[in-house]
């Protein structure tokens, strides 16, 4: 059984939980309280877990004992466990009201072939449940879940290394992290060769994360364990002032949250030199401040079109960017990729400078919006959609790329359209050709004639209706 087959054997399950009215959202939480206690027996890591609430003990009961067992487990690995177990479950209930449906979950997730979902990955397994969980609109959870292929491609131009911080302030279910991890792992020839304390570094340090929304959180938690990660991932809103401890990065990828505060209020940051309501140019702003000046380090953000021409404090905050750092690309990304479908979105990728001043000389941007199909269910986004502007993104010498979709414009030029950088955009195939329109001038012109014209056969016909009264 392969791990594709497997998800879709514990998404079908979630049928069963219709009765009771569960959302697909409150089931890929309850999912995740029942798998991380059988993962744990399949990884021997039952050691963290009390020996009476272990997934043996688990599956020993039914019914109304089963029912009653298992809110006793929760409630005890939330409040008497320590690390990840406690992080897992604090606060954690149960939507299951119908024993029955409790019952057949386990079962099932008993039955199923961990050897194989263990040779494919049990992370890669835990991923699939959240995609399905993503692209289920009646879950709502779009919102916390990157197309994959995006996080990759943001991931690969970025080439995090061996020994660097990575973080993500908005972290939602730990992809960005995980992706950065994969590929450190795959690009590092002796990663599994690596001295004790680098090894260390990797697996408790260089990927952090920061997460609002509890049940998320646990999600991530979760996410980060299945792929033997175990930084440190906050429970906690970046833009209060539990976020001013995030900083030193050395590479930050994200896709912050969309959308202004709650009753308009601004940020809580009492460091911010410009609030806003804006949560994300709050976000952009932690995320500049939070890479180490030295040059080097760097960042790829999703950010919604707004930040590109927010006037006020938007146009400030583009400006301290451009100069504290080297904005040097935005990708105009299609739309239709997120769940909204109305929301049109870009990648910023900047590099944090050694001073505070004059980092940005020049901006290229890459148009991968007009022109361009339909994304959705039917056609999604995929890897080769990317492929030529991976290629201008790492090319030597950028101004020797031939593609429409490719233009630049220097810091002088944004600065006269008021800081804008809502720029890059190529014609419209599917809009009026604005070129072939007739000369403004000239087209006046003709109106007036054809008015005169107009006007001198409305006269003739008066005098005619006239002359017949006349005979009248």
């Amino acid at each position: 059984m392969t791990t594709q087959e497997i998800v879709s054997k514990l998404w079908n399950l979630c049928n069963v939980l219709r009765d009771d009215g569960i959302t697909y959202h409150q089931y890929v939480t309850e999912l995740t309280y029942i798998l991380f206690l059988k993962m744990a027996k399949e990884t021997g890591a039952e050691s963290q877990i009390p020996a009476a609430y272990r997934w043996d003990e688990l599956t020993a009961k039914s019914g109304i004992e089963l029912k009653k067992f298992y809110k006793e487990l929760l409630t005890h690995l939330g409040e008497n466990c320590t690390g990840r177990v406690r992080q897992i479950y604090q606060g954690s209930a149960t939507n299951i009201e119908e024993p029955k449906n409790l019952e057949k979950i386990i079962t099932t997730i008993d039955s199923l072939d961990w050897y194989s979902a263990r040779e494919e990955g049990l992370g890669n397994l835990y991923e699939g449940l959240l995609e399905k969980n993503a692209n289920e609109k009646k879950s709502g959870a779009g919102q916390y879940f990157t197309p994959r292929v995006l996080i990759d491609v943001m991931t690969q131009l970025m080439k995090p290394e061996p020994g660097e911080r990575c973080n993500d302030p908005a972290c939602g279910t730990f992809g960005f992290m995980i992706a950065a991890h994969q590929y450190v792992k795959e690009h590092t020839d002796d990663f599994y060769d690596l001295d004790s304390d680098m090894a260390k570094f990797e697996r408790e340090e260089a990927f952090t994360g920061c997460e609002l929304v509890h049940d998320t959180h646990r999600l991530a938690l979760m996410n980060a364990m299945l792929h033997d990660i175990e930084g440190e991932i906050l429970l906690a809103d970046t833009l209060s002032n539990q976020g001013k401890n995030l900083h030193g990065f050395d590479l930050v990828l994200t896709n912050p949250p969309f959308g202004t505060k709650k009753g308009g209020e601004r940020a809580t940051r009492d460091d911010f030199t410009f609030p806003t309501s804006n949560k994300q140019l709050n976000f952009l702003q932690h995320i500049y401040r939070s890479l180490k000046a030295d040059g080097k380090a760097r960042a790829a953000v999703v950010l919604p079109d707004n930040v590109l021409f927010a006037d006020g404090d938007g146009e400030k905050i583009r400006c301290d960017l451009m100069d504290k750092c080297n904005l040097h690309t935005i990708l105009r990304l299609p739309t239709g990729i997120f769940y909204a479908q109305g929301v049109k979105t870009n990648v910023l990728f900047f590099t944090r400078g050694t001073s505070d001043k004059g980092n940005t000389k020049e901006v290229w941007f890459y148009d991968l919006r007009t022109n361009m199909p339909s994304f959705g269910k039917t056609t999604p986004l995929k890897a080769e959609h990317f492929a030529d502007f991976e290629k201008a993104f790492d090319a030597e010498n950028r101004h020797a790329i031939e593609d429409e979709r490719w233009s630049v414009f220097t810091r002088e030029q944004i600065a006269e359209k008021g800081n804008s950088l809502d720029l890059g955009l190529i014609r419209d195939d599917s809009v009026l050709d604005y070129n072939d329109l007739p000369d403004p001038a000239e087209s006046a012109e003709e109106a007036a004639a054809n008015l005169e014209e107009a006007v001198d056969l409305l006269m003739s016909v008066v005098k005619e209706l006239r002359a017949l009264e006349v005979q009248d």
